[in-house]
This record gives C-alpha cells, sequence and structure tokens, in this order.
C-alpha cells in the first residue's frame, strides 16, 4: 500500500493517536485510519467526535487504498521500529507492516463504520506556532479539572480584529493573556470557549515547528458554529467548542494596589519549594513583606515548620498574605520572565503575578495571573 521513513512515520501515528479515546464508547473510535490518496498522499486520522486529527504526508511510493488499524498498537509498532524505510501492505483483513527484519500483522476494522471527519470550519487568521504554544500555556495552567463545572475547564478565546486575548479561571486563580495575529479580514471579531487540556494538547503539539498555525472558525452568527479548528504543516486538527458561558472575568483584575514585589523567579521558585516540603497538600506558605526582604514559612508549631529569608525589591505598605503554593508555583511557573512581580493590595484580596519586564506607565502587561490569597487565621 505504500513506503515511507521510519522516523516520519512514528512522529505522524504518534501526533495523531492522542487524540484517540482511552476508552471508545464503540470499538471502531479506538481505530486510526489510514488513506493513500490518488495523488500519492498518505493521510492519517482519527476521531473521537469530540476532537478529530489529521496528517498528511506526502509518499515516493504509494498504492491508493483505505485501512482501518488499532491506533494505540499502531503508535506503539512504529515507536519500537529500526530506522529504516517501513512497508505497509494490506493482505484480506490484515495489515502487514515490515521494517528491516521485524513484522507485524495487525487486524484491520471496518472502514465503513468509522465516522467521517468534521469539516474545518472557514480560516479566521494565523499566528506564529511558539508564540500560540507559549500563550496557551501559560493561560491553560489555569482552567478547572472538574468536568462537573465544564465552563470552568475551558479557555475562552476573544478575538477583535488583530488581538486574540485567552482567558481561564479554576475560581481560585486567572490567568489572562494577550496576544496579536493576522486576521483573514481586519474587523474580524469572534468568541469561543476551548475545553483546556485539547486546547494545551494542540497548541504543545503544533509549537515548535517554526510555522505559522491557521485558526479555523466562525465569526459571531457564523456558519460552522460550535467547532474550531487548528492546521499547521500538514497537520490539522478539530474540536467541539463548549458553553460560551464565562465569568466576567475583567472586572475581577485589580487596578489599584497598595504594595508592589519585585524577585528574581527562579530563587523565588526555589524558596517557594523548599518551604512548601513541609507544608500539606492544602496549607498555605505564608510571606511577610518588610522593607527589602521577604520572609516565607510553612507549617504550624505542631508540625514540621519551614522559613527562608529572600532580599526583594519592595514598595509599598508592609504585608502579610498566603498562597496555596501549588498554585504560586505554576504561576511563577507560566510568566516567562526572570523576575516575578507580585501586586498586592490587603491579606485578603486578589493579588496579580506579571513578568517585571519594563512596561511603559499605564500599559498592561500581555499575561496576568491573579491568584486568591488563603486567609490566614488570627
Amino acid at each position: 500500500m505504500f513506503r515511507v521513513e521510519r522516523d516520519v512515520l512514528a512522529e505522524a501515528v504518534a501526533w495523531t493517536a492522542r487524540s484517540l479515546p482511552a476508552r471508545p464508547s464503540v470499538p471502531v473510535l479506538a481505530g486510526m485510519r489510514l488513506e493513500v490518496t490518488e495523488s500519492g498522499q498518505l493521510k492519517l486520522s482519527g476521531f473521537d467526535y469530540e476532537v478529530s486529527a489529521e496528517v498528511t504526508l506526502e509518499l515516493q511510493t504509494g498504492e491508493p487504498g483505505v485501512v482501518l488499524v488499532s491506533g494505540k498498537l499502531l503508535a506503539e509498532i512504529t515507536r519500537a521500529l529500526p530506522a529504516q524505510p517501513v512497508d505497509f501492505v494490506v493482505e484480506g483483513a490484515k495489515a502487514v507492516v515490515t521494517c528491516g527484519s521485524a513484522r507485524f500483522t495487525l487486524l484491520t476494522m471496518p472502514v465503513e463504520d468509522y465516522p467521517s471527519l468534521p469539516v474545518m470550519p472557514p480560516a479566521a487568521g494565523r499566528v506564529g506556532s511558539d508564540v500560540f504554544a507559549s500563550a496557551v500555556g501559560q493561560v491553560a495552567v489555569a482552567a478547572g479539572k472538574d468536568d462537573t463545572l465544564p465552563m470552568l475547564t475551558g479557555v475562552r478565546v476573544e478575538i477583535e480584529g488583530d488581538t486574540v486575548t485567552l482567558a481561564a479561571t479554576d475560581r481560585y486563580r486567572l490567568a489572562v493573556r494577550e496576544l496579536k495575529w493576522q486576521p483573514g479580514q481586519p474587523d474580524f471579531s469572534a468568541i469561543a470557549m476551548i475545553p483546556g487540556k485539547t486546547l494545551a494538547d494542540t497548541a504543545k503539539a503544533l509549537g515548535g515547528t517554526g510555522a505559522e498555525v491557521e485558526i479555523a472558525m466562525s465569526s459571531v452568527g457564523g456558519t460552522g458554529e460550535g467547532m474550531i479548528g487548528f492546521s499547521s504543516a500538514g497537520r490539522r486538527t478539530t474540536t467541539r467548542l463548549l458553553d460560551p458561558e464565562f465569568p466576567k472575568y475583567r472586572s475581577l483584575l485589580p487596578t489599584e494596589f497598595s504594595a508592589r514585589a519585585d524577585l528574581p523567579t527562579g530563587a523565588f521558585v526555589e524558596a517557594v519549594k523548599r518551604v512548601a516540603l513541609v507544608a500539606e497538600r492544602n496549607t498555605p506558605v505564608r510571606m511577610a513583606f518588610r522593607g527589602d526582604e521577604v520572609v516565607l514559612e510553612a507549617g504550624t508549631g505542631d508540625e514540621a515548620q519551614a522559613v527562608e529569608v529572600l532580599p526583594v525589591d519592595f514598595e509599598g505598605d508592609d504585608i502579610n498574605i498566603a498562597f496555596n503554593h501549588q498554585f504560586l508555583l505554576e504561576g511563577l511557573g507560566a510568566i516567562d520572565s526572570d523576575v516575578a512581580r507580585l501586586q498586592m493590595t490587603t491579606s485578603t484580596k486578589p493579588a496579580i503575578l506579571t513578568g517585571g519586564k519594563p512596561v511603559e506607565d499605564g500599559h498592561v502587561p500581555d499575561y496576568r495571573y491573579l491568584i486568591m490569597p488563603i486567609r490566614l487565621s488570627s
């Protein structure tokens, strides 16, 4: 049916297999569809009615045909093959994969029972794959994991002209990132709610290619509602959208603060990790900002305790504040800056974490991570 280099096939199969369901509702959805077209292309695709993935490869040799095999098994096989050309042949109800002296025989599945992949919505614009991957990673960290609150498990995407705003919250923190893109139409406007895990996986998989990512979606009220698509370097994926309901998050972002602390991100992260070693999962790391230092503490008199002091560039009123250490570390990991800036008002009001890069007066940083403090017992 076709011959292709092992590395090319293994990468394509692995990318397609990531969208296959772990526990498919019907056995055929565990399959991966391989089609050699009349034009000499190999298309590998997977679909579980929620997310679709398709990779297109150019072949030097291939005979047109379609086959469906276990995607997970094919991924494991291609990953383990030696670095030699792979021959894939269909023999009756079986598919034979040969590479060097290795030979595998797979049972095929009924192609006619496999659902058709959804049609991509209209192309809306483009953005660099690295910028896209970085921005999604920064925001998806704050998306909720509780499926009983589906509106909090997504990333909200708002597009107005050449500006894209991404936002996610799990009620305890909120991440917002703005970036520029190239819209197909200068007045393009749309809002979408994308499952957070799916978007994060897609952005990570399409990042690093050096190519641009084309985003396909409808403008508000257009056709193709309920779906968004991404494509780059011969790969395309679609996902169903969540209900667009989302908290009015802009009103939650404070704009005035009574204290500002700048710390080296790396040193801050390491100190929080060390102090948190004695903290239970939901107990906070406490911080006391005084003058040019911050004292980090965790644990109580009845338990193991940890204390560490860091120098800090601090302005404003002295403040005692406490955070969930995991949420704080995830925010610090997302800011993409050597300096972390923590802006606070009181010990009970939300704080904003940003990269401490110089910004013009009145200019809002392109990434903001709001984190709710944990109330300290008096």
